[in-house]
């Protein structure tokens, strides 16, 4: 069973006394474990698609089923539950809260758990993106990657099975987002499921598939060689 499965999804958004259909009967699947990137210009339908899979919107029409659950027609109290259970996300701004120290912007969806050991986890995950030492720093006392880093530590603290990053490098140097991707791959490396939007071909070059988008439609589907050394 694919972990994400969609059919014939569409998405049209009123505006005015206008229809624009951002997203035109798309259907495809991911396995678990998979490694995929997300690529196509602007208004091409990648964020959306993001924005349906990652249970952030409801599509107009068609089926969309995670680890087999169809949840295109749940309410928006179902759909939260299905993400603080099963989806990370990482965005391009980080999303971070300004007077709030990095450890407890990841404790935050801890909060709406009711785990028990809240610090003990965040502070877990905040070693494993190698910020054990910027704990009480607040996003203006951090770089942009050391951001980006805390951003992900919030994304993994529920032990998602799946991480969606929307142009998680955008923001920063080529280094710095290299450094931001290889923690993505030990994360895919672990046997989880990871799903990012990327305009750059480097970063996509991460992935073991891409994806592409143009005018709401799927446009390309196909894996990624893997002749430079970060893989066989």
């Amino acid at each position: 069973m694919p972990l994400i499965q969609v059919d014939n999804l569409t998405k049209t958004y009123k505006m005015g006394n206008q229809e624009v259909q951002a997203l035109g009967g798309v259907s495809l699947t991911i396995d678990h474990g998979e490694f995929v990137a997300i690529m196509g210009p602007s208004g091409s339908g990648k964020s959306t698609f993001m924005n349906l899979i990652g249970c952030l919107d409801v599509p107009t029409s068609g089926s969309y089923k995670l680890d087999g659950i169809e949840v295109s027609g749940l309410n928006d109290d179902q759909l939260a539950d299905i993400r603080s259970r099963k989806i990370g996300f990482v965005y391009q701004t980080f999303n971070l809260l300004p007077r709030t120290t990095a450890l407890l912007n990841v404790e935050m969806p801890l909060f709406y758990t009711g785990v028990a050991n809240r610090r003990e986890i965040a502070e877990k995950c905040l070693e494993v993106v190698g910020l054990s030492d910027r704990t009480h720093h607040k996003p203006n006392e951090l770089s942009g990657g050391q951001q980006q880093r805390v951003a992900i530590a919030r994304a993994l603290v529920n032990n998602p099975p799946i991480l969606f990053g929307d142009e998680p490098t955008g923001n920063l140097d080529s280094r710095t987002g290299e450094e931001i991707m290889d923690i993505f791959k030990r994360f895919h490396d672990s046997g989880k499921t990871v799903v990012i939007i990327t305009h750059e071909h480097d970063i996509a070059a991460h992935a073991e598939r891409i994806i592409h988008f143009k005018d709401g439609m799927l446009v390309g589907d196909e894996p990624v060689a893997k002749s430079n050394g970060r893989g066989g």
